[in-house]
């Protein structure tokens, strides 16, 4: 794979010094090999044969590049999910957020016309503000057990919509 890594042109091989590490760690080899990569790809894409092919030439089995593949595609698919939960949930604060706004300063102008003085609307804004704080708490904290369940419910939730909507389609034949 010497032509690929483009070491094979006499003005770019530089032979290793003594300061060059003999031995890289994984991390460092898998940083070398991107770059390289990025660098014989013009447009910064591979097809999915060339990846196979450079597999190859690095001595990589085929099915450990699919199992690779396949694992990838479980975390990016995840990784989308966990950002629309995440969307998902920052979007049900900001209409709690509208809503509080609106029902207290309903609240606040009745019970001034009313009392002529803030009295029992203050009550109501505090405990609904109090709950509304531990709301956008739980929202911007993430990668705790309750953020974890609070994902898989609202995964199954998510699944069983689109059941639910491959199913209409079928039966209503679109």
């Amino acid at each position: 794979m010497a032509t690929f890594i483009g070491m094979t042109d006499s003005t770019t091989t530089m032979p290793p010094s003594q300061n060059d590490p003999a031995i890289y760690q994984a991390e460092e080899a898998q940083a070398i090999l991107q770059i390289a990569i990025a660098r014989h790809t013009e447009d910064g894409e591979l097809t999915r044969p060339q990846l196979f092919e450079i597999a190859e030439e690095l001595g990589i089995a085929a099915t450990t590049l699919a199992e690779a593949e396949q694992q990838w595609t479980l975390q990016r698919r995840e990784s989308d999910e966990l950002a629309a939960f995440d969307q998902f949930k920052k979007q049900r604060l900001q209409s709690h957020l509208v809503r509080f706004v609106i029902v207290n300063v309903v609240l606040f102008t009745f019970n001034w016309l009313t009392a002529g003085t803030l009295s029992w609307a203050l009550y109501i804004c505090l405990f609904w503000g109090a709950g509304l704080s531990l709301q956008a708490w739980q929202t911007y904290r993430s990668g705790t057990q309750q953020y974890r369940q609070g994902f898989e419910k609202w995964r199954r939730r998510e699944q069983i919509k689109r059941s639910f909507s491959r199913f209409m389609d079928w039966v209503l034949g679109t």
